[in-house]
């Protein structure tokens, strides 16, 4: 089993990954970690938890984990993924890892000095509805891929949340942007060479709240609008000359809608409905990324693909300040 450390008491980790990590079968959390004791003292006694520690290094020193979940603010994710690394642990950070391509090549540095594994927390890399998209392209289903299109939107103005403050990393396109742009990279095994995008601001918070963005993958498009002050919606629709898929709720799996994909013919005279009941994309992503930092063959998202995926987000905020295609 392996043992994980919890970074923080931060939302995501206390309804979604915690949760899934103690439903997993390979691994289980063994400390909470948090500035103050208390948060963390409570966190672990609702988990059923045996460790609780006031401070990070406190815990990253502990020979009671294995491994650490890091859900704090984009802004340090970074810094605590190296430390804990130095500190002999493997890292499953939350997404983004890092808020510019350039601060990646530290973590594959810690990565190879330490002898340990670190992994942004692309959940939906893991899910049956996207290796189904993938097997789906592989086999032919809808013949040659020349458009893909997205969009993820959602409505937050709360100027206390870390989205919304740049200091902490917020903004669009690092929340939910990589969100289309990993998606389509997993499944097509494809890169982008040019985007073009424009984006908006918050007027107040300075934030990225709306970006519209093309990125040409050489024999394919994909398009998609992201908004942190839309309506919610999620989709995703591969298109090729022979038939369409459509993810229905792509991302927050059976939060937006069905977790299913629909696969559509030629003529649109036929669809098939593939359905999961049990995707739990979450629990999926704690037990592979188990089975990799125990040295088993199994894919997980590399620091190489997180580079890359970086690397078009950072293309993007270049785009959206001009005219014209900008390279990748």
């Amino acid at each position: 089993m392996l043992r994980f450390g919890i970074l923080s008491t931060a939302k995501i980790g206390r309804e979604l990954v915690v949760p899934a990590i103690q439903d997993a079968e390979n691994c289980v959390v063994a400390a909470i970690a948090s500035r103050d004791r208390a948060k963390a003292r409570a966190m672990a006694d609702r988990f059923s938890v045996p460790h609780a520690f006031g401070s990070y290094e406190e815990m990253l020193a502990s020979d009671t984990i294995d491994a650490v979940y890091i859900p704090l603010p984009t802004s340090q994710h970074v810094e605590w993924s190296i430390k804990a690394a130095d500190a002999g642990k493997h890292v499953l950070c939350e997404k983004p890892i890092a808020l510019d391509a350039g601060e990646i090549g530290a973590l594959i540095e810690a990565r190879e000095r330490n002898k340990v594994l670190i992994c942004e927390a692309y959940m939906v890399t893991y899910s049956p509805v996207w290796r189904k998209v993938r097997a789906l392209l592989a086999e032919g289903a809808i013949g040659r891929l020349r458009h893909v299109q997205g969009a993820f939107t959602y409505f937050n103005r709360d100027p206390g949340n870390m989205r919304n403050v740049p200091a902490l990393g917020g903004g669009g396109l690092p929340d939910i942007g990589v969100y289309p742009t990993i998606t389509t990279r997993f499944v097509t095994g494809r890169e982008p060479v040019r985007v073009q995008a424009s984006t908006d601001r918050d007027p107040d918070f300075g934030t990225d709240i709306y970006s519209s963005v093309r990125a040409d993958f050489g024999d394919f498009e994909l398009s998609f609008y992201i908004s942190t002050q839309l309506a919610q919606r999620q989709v995703m629709v591969f298109h090729g000359d022979k038939g369409f898929i459509e993810v229905k709720s792509p991302f927050n799996a059976d939060r937006y809608g069905a977790e299913e994909i629909e696969l559509t013919n030629q003529s649109h005279g036929e669809s098939q409905l593939f359905r999961f009941q049990d995707a739990r994309q979450y629990k999926r992503q704690a037990e592979a990324f188990t089975r990799a930092a125990l040295g088993e063959n199994e894919e997980v998202v590399t620091l190489e693909s997180s580079v890359n995926n970086q690397k078009l987000i950072d293309a993007i905020y270049r785009a959206s300040e001009k005219d014209g295609w900008e390279a990748v």
